[in-house]
């Protein structure tokens, strides 16, 4: 798991959203009402539903486009319930939820670095922003 959430209100705009993804270098952000988390918005979602269809993203709201209704795990679930979980679902990202509340997100790469932690995908989780091949 990654600790720590970083949150949009619904209502946020895209460009919020993905100016706090930028500075904070992450791919996503948990869509969340009084922390009580709708969606989860990743910046594909971003790109594909909304640039992409030519959509303002000032007057786009986080919540039209992240993935609503998120499947999430707790903190002590088994990282094979979170890769079952995964794989059913064909998700990338499980929020964690503890009382209610998020308190971090299971990736892939998480997974990969906990279940093999020699495999590509770990050696690139454990890579730092700077030399993920950026242009």
């Amino acid at each position: 798991m990654t600790p720590g959430v970083i949150t949009v209100r619904p209502g946020a705009s895209l460009v919020e959203a993905a100016q706090l993804m930028r500075a904070r270098d992450i791919g996503d952000v948990l869509v969340a009402d009084d922390w009580r988390v709708v969606g989860v918005l990743t910046d594909r979602d971003i790109t594909v539903r909304a640039v992409a269809e030519g959509v303002d993203p000032l007057a786009v709201s986080a919540e039209a486009v992240c993935s609503p209704h998120p499947v999430v795990v707790g903190p002590d679930d088994s990282a094979a319930a979170a890769v079952q979980l995964m794989r059913q679902h064909a998700v990338r990202r499980l929020p964690v939820i503890e009382d209610g509340r998020p308190v971090g997100i299971v990736s892939l790469g998480d997974l990969a670095l906990a279940r093999d932690p020699d495999s590509a995908l770990a050696d690139i989780s454990r890579a730092g922003a700077d030399s993920r091949g950026r242009a």
